[in-house]
């Protein structure tokens, strides 16, 4: 059973699969220009329009290093990305990359992860979209009932708080949400409260997904075009505002301030990854996915820093704890022309990222299905569309039941926990690609920096660095009993393991430094995050992997290939 479970594809295996049994029927329309403005569209969503003002909040103009040492670490990925995107051109993303590299059971956990990312972050873009949308409207002069603009989950709990220690221990938008469900219409004691317009803009965007590649390539390249505008409309104009006194304290709470906004920063580039899941529908994959997976992360990241110190320097980092970050700068230097055509821009904006993530998860369900590991309808293709149809709405109906009902806030963290999780897989693989000489078939490569020598330096400056800079968190450390080590410090201890073992690998196998610098960067941004997203996380994989035993395991292409061949014998 042990040797089932990492049974593993072959890349011409994996090809035959798709081209010559009927399922890869996808219109192949999207050059590098198309799939740069995806990989722009994914990225610069509901991160620049929404989270970048938390972050900034905790870390001050600070938090623009962040995005800086967060795009270096999504760099390393992007290559691991695209030396796999042009050694197995198709859809699949990490999870078809697990299925050549280490076999099938890794292969279902990426999947079954990639899932809660995609669905996860799309929960997160609608209910940023409907916040900009009611501002908007707003705008407008017309204000829609708070019981269809509130998530039922928020209007409950600030009602009870409301109960429990009155209207003073409120916040503003918890009071909002109190109202909401003293408003609301009641089906006996049950509130009916949702957030209508998230809801309507997932149905929207499902549809465009549906009814094809090129209505949603058309609609993400205008969609973007008015994007980037926005942003760039927001850093020059907001450059004149900037008050220089406002940078300073720079990192007003420190490093632990910067880094307690990693999940918010890490979340604004999720997306880069997406494009991966259109291979089958680019005419040249293994040429033109590396090319945009470099090219749109290098674009938003020096879009990012820009946008996040014109913001700080607007306005004092302690008043950017808002939803409308963008928007609200320019209203409270009095510029409200600006603040209404970022609202209006910024609905339309967002609507690019839903886009882009409701097409990408389709597409992975697909290429599990067609592996036997998901039900066989989920690889039917839309006979006029040319669409993976039925995955489509099953995703759509996934998204919009949630974001519906659930906060913002909920959702943030958990997306991040398994994006790292995809990407530690994809950096390994690329080691594993290296060491059984498989690379020699990539296209592209990540460039080889041979790290036989440099992990163990690199290990060793750490640690004397931390010896001599780092007292009050060695202190720290050594106050913890051991029970409060392994509750508090677990994932800090797996990454210094994680560093120890892949420093005696690097020295034995001379591994690529970039992908090892990769893995250990995604891990330690995973300690930052809360042990309450892991508990929700380690719970989901354990759901995916009854399901795995119950359904993929016996289901599994290679599984019955392997007992066709032993009736044969």
């Amino acid at each position: 059973m042990a040797h089932k479970l990492f049974r593993k594809k072959t890349v011409e295996q994996i090809q035959k699969d798709t081209y010559h049994q009927g399922s890869g029927g996808l219109a192949k329309v999207l050059g590098v220009k198309d799939l740069v403005s995806l990989g722009i569209a994914a990225i610069v969503g509901a991160g620049i329009f929404s989270t970048i003002g938390l972050a900034s909040y905790n870390g001050g103009p600070a938090v623009s290093l962040l995005f800086v040492f967060t795009a270096i670490a999504c760099v390393f990925t992007a290559l691991s990305y695209a030396q796999f995107a042009s050694t197995v051109p198709v859809s699949g993303s990490a999870y078809t990359y697990a299925y050549v590299a280490f076999g099938e059971i890794f292969a279902w956990i990426i999947g079954w992860a990639l899932i809660l990312e995609y669905a996860v972050s799309n929960m997160v873009v609608a209910i940023s979209w409907s916040e900009y949308f009611v501002s908007m409207l707003k705008g407008f002069g017309i204000r829609l009932p708070l019981w269809l603009t509130t998530s039922s989950e928020g209007a409950y709990e600030a009602f009870h708080k409301l109960q429990q220690a009155g209207s003073e221990a409120l916040s503003s938008s918890e009071k909002i949400a109190a109202a909401a469900y003293e408003q609301a219409p009641h089906l006996g004691n049950i509130a009916l409260v949702c957030n209508l317009p998230a809801g309507l803009i997932t149905i929207l965007v499902t549809w465009l997904v549906y009814i094809g590649i090129k209505e949603s390539r058309t609609a993400s390249n205008i969609m973007v075009i008015l994007k980037v505008s926005v942003v760039l409309f927001v850093i020059i104009g907001g450059a004149f505002y900037v008050k220089p006194a406002n940078w300073s304290p720079f990192a007003p709470n420190g490093i632990q301030g910067i880094l307690s906004g990693v999940a918010a920063v890490f979340f604004a580039f999720i997306g880069f990854d997406s494009i991966s899941t259109t291979a089958e529908e680019c005419k040249n994959p293994q040429r033109d996915l590396p090319r945009a997976m470099i090219y749109c992360l290098l674009i938003c990241t020096v879009l990012y820093v820009l946008i996040t110190l014109v913001l700080t320097g607007m306005v004092n980092y302690k008043e950017l704890n808002v939803n409308d970050p963008l928007a609200f700068v320019f209203q409270s230097t009095g510029l409200d022309f600006m603040a209404g055509v970022i609202s209006i821009s910024s609905v339309i904006a967002i609507t690019s990222a839903l886009l882009v993530f409701q097409l990408g998860q389709p597409r992975i369900w697909m290429t599990m299905s067609r592996d036997g590991l998901l039900w066989k309808k989920f690889a039917s293709i839309h006979p006029k569309y040319k669409t993976p149809g039925f995955a489509t709405i099953i995703a759509g109906i996934v998204v919009t039941i949630p974001a519906l009902f659930f906060r913002m806030d909920f959702f943030v963290d958990l997306t991040s926990v398994g994006t790292f999780f995809a990407f530690i897989l994809v950096c390994g693989g690329v080691l594993y690609l290296d060491h059984q000489g498989i690379s020699k078939q990539s296209k592209f490569r990540v460039p080889y920096v041979n790290g036989k020598y440099i992990v163990g330096l690199a290990l060793l400056i750490t640690v004397l660095g931390l010896f001599i800079y780092g007292k009050a968190t060695i202190k720290e450390w050594v106050d913890l009993s051991a029970v409060e080590l392994i509750e508090h410090k677990s994932l800090t201890i797996i990454f210094w393991l994680t560093w120890v073992i892949l420093t005696v690998l690097s020295y034995k196998y001379n591994f690529s430094t970039l992908p090892v610098a990769g893995i250990l960067v995604n891990l330690y941004l995973m300690t930052e995050l809360g042990a309450s997203n892991w508990i929700i996380f380690i719970g989901w994989l354990v759901i995916g992997l009854i399901i795995y035993f119950i359904y993929g395991y016996r289901k599994s292409k290679l599984n019955v290939s392997h007992r066709a061949l032993g009736d044969k014998l």
